[in-house]
Order: structure tokens, then sequence, then C-alpha cells
């Protein structure tokens, strides 16, 4: 057996990931499975429905929505290395834009259905598009809703002055969170408004 040279590096020690991020990327796994059953769904139903109004009659392409949701994955990176370096307040600002970005995208979803619902007449039982429609925009809305939760729960915390550089590793493990829903949207948004259209 031929001694290990002197001059060779050490390895660095295996270390567990955290516990936090094992467990979010957990639940990441299980959700995306349950988007997959819904877009393979509406997906296999798309062009069915045997009455309208159908999508390309009703639906219009939320861009300016979809700009603010996807913008918000870049405020919260940057939010998350502000805490990482230990500054604060820009967190919170960086942390309360993607509030309003996310806050902003909810509302043009809840504005869309408005329209869908009541000028157009398209409900979930109006009809197979309707249904599959609905179910899987508003899986998506609800993954929106408990992410704005999370973020206006941390960003209370930020504004009380509870929140430190050391809790920088759990923030990014609720940045995982919201960075799943923002790529759910891309493969949602192309289904409905690309492909379906």
């Amino acid at each position: 057996m031929s001694p290990i040279p002197a001059n060779m590096p050490a390895q660095a020690p295996w270390i567990l990931p955290s516990r936090g991020r094992v467990g979010m990327f957990c639940l990441i796994a299980a959700e995306a499975a349950i988007f997959t059953i819904f877009i393979v769904a509406y997906i296999f139903y798309l062009g069915k429905s045997v009455t309208g109004p159908t999508p390309r009659q009703v639906l219009e392409v939320p861009i300016f929505n979809t700009i603010c949701l996807l913008s918000s994955s870049l405020t919260i990176h940057l939010a998350e290395r502000a805490l990482e370096r230990g500054q604060i307040v820009p967190f919170r600002v960086l942390w309360f834009v993607t509030f309003a970005l996310g806050a902003i995208f909810l509302g043009g979803t809840g504005l869309e259905w408005h329209r869908l619902i009541y000028t157009r007449g398209l409900t979930i039982s109006t009809n197979l598009f309707g249904t599959t429609y609905y179910s899987l925009v508003g899986l998506h809305a609800f993954h929106v809703i408990v992410g704005l939760l999370g973020l206006g729960l941390v960003l209370a915390l930020a504004l009380a002055s509870k929140l430190k550089q050391e809790h920088a590793a759990r923030v990014g493990v609720f940045a995982l969170y919201w960075h799943f829903v923002d790529a759910v949207w891309v493969v949602v948004f192309t289904v409905v408004y690309i492909i379906g259209r």
C-alpha cells in the first residue's frame, strides 16, 4: 500500500444537508406530483367540451401578472442575499416587494376569474374546460395564498426586529417554496394560455 503524498489536499468532511431543506424538497416533490396530475388532466380534456365557451373564446394571456410573479423570484433571491450579509433594511424592502408582487398576481387572478364568471359565463360547472381550468389555476392560486401567508409572517418578524442574520438559512428554506410556486406557474401558463388556446 503506497503512502498518501504529503501535498495532497485533505477532503472536506461530508456534512448532512439541513433538515429544513430536505423537508422542503420532499414537500416540493409531493406538490409537483399533484400539479402533474392536474396538468395531465387539463391536457387530456382539452378540446373535449361539447359546449362552449372554449379557451380561445374567453382566455386572455395574463402577461402583466406573469411578469409580476416571475419578478418576485428575483426579489426574494436578492432578499435572501441581503439577509445573509446582515443587511436587514434592504432585506425588509426586497421582501415587501416580493410580497407585493405576489399579491398583485393573486389580485390579477381574482379579476380574471370575475371577468370569466360574470362576463363570459365560464364557471367550474359550465363544461370540462371550466372544470379543469378552475381546478388547475385554482390549485396554483391556493399555493400563492399559502406563500403570501408565509411571506407576510416573515415580513412581520422582520419589521418587529425579530429576524436576524442567523435566520438566513431558514428564510432560504421558505424561499425554495416560493421559487417552486413561480416555476409551476411557468408550466401552468404554457399549458393553459399558450398550448391550450
